[in-house]
């Protein structure tokens, strides 16, 4: 049996808290109105993180805020000793669809190399393994077919998996995801949690907004709870209480427990 040093083991606590995002007293207002109150959590990588809660709870705005796509208030989020908007070359963000055009006039391609862009430089040519890696991309999320298709022609399924390939491209550290599963089918919903699952078990940190509290929950590694405040975070298993569910809801939820 190997022994490990006392000095071992604090190298090992450090190293892992490090390439965890930690989250600390986070608040955050909208036209002097606070949306997220003193929210502290930790999300670790190799596992799947869910960000659950009611409509208008912030569960978008706690990922905007991580990234500084919202101004806080007040707190820190920082990954590997830096803050993390001081780091989002190591960031890939999909937002939600509704927030993106899609009569602008690009291809599949267009999209996915779109990913390359900060590893490449504006204005430069892309690489050979650059294309390689957005093939690999493509075909990783079955839309390889279609790489000449203009993005606004496909369904709200297909332009996921377009933008999760894109995001793939970038080869980053941390993913984050804002409500991908909207709007789409069950194939798709099925391909997008396998790349989830596939990129936590290569040690990447993978954030989710989601609001579907049915089997699909059975997904997710760990959840954080809100509603403007922090209700719960940790182990799906211990996050998903009544208790917390009623607090977070307002009583009356169904959830589909497992």
């Amino acid at each position: 049996m190997q022994i490990i040093s006392p000095q071992s083991k604090l190298s090992l606590i450090r190293d892992q808290k490090m390439t965890t995002i930690n989250i600390t007293h986070l608040s955050v207002s909208y036209r002097q109105q606070e949306v997220l109150s003193d929210i502290n959590c930790i999300i670790k990588p190799g596992r799947l993180t869910g960000i659950f809660g009611p409509n208008g709870a912030g569960k978008s705005t706690l990922m905007k805020a991580m990234l500084g796509l919202v101004n806080i208030n007040s707190g820190r989020v920082v990954y590997k000793d830096q803050p993390v908007v001081q780091q989002l070359e190591k960031v890939a963000y999909v937002p939600q669809r509704s927030q993106i055009d899609w009569n602008y006039p690009a291809t599949v391609w267009d999209v996915v190399m779109m990913g390359r862009v900060k590893k490449t430089g504006w204005l430069r040519s892309f690489s050979n393994i650059s294309r390689q890696v957005a093939k690999s991309a493509l075909i990783r999320v079955g839309m390889e077919s279609f790489i000449y298709r203009p993005i606004g022609e496909l369904s709200g399924g297909q332009q996921q998996r377009v933008f999760l390939a894109r995001a793939l491209t970038q080869e980053a550290e941390i993913f984050c995801f804002d409500e991908p599963f909207v709007g789409i089918d069950q194939k798709t919903q099925g391909i997008i949690f396998q790349v989830f699952q596939e990129l936590a078990k290569e040690g990447k940190i993978v954030l989710v907004v989601n609001h579907d509290l049915g089997e699909s929950i059975t997904h997710f590694d760990d959840l954080i709870l809100l509603n403007r405040e922090l209700i719960a975070t940790g182990l799906r298993e211990k996050v998903l209480t009544k208790e917390n569910l009623d607090h977070a809801y307002g009583g009356n939820m169904m959830y589909f427990a497992a």
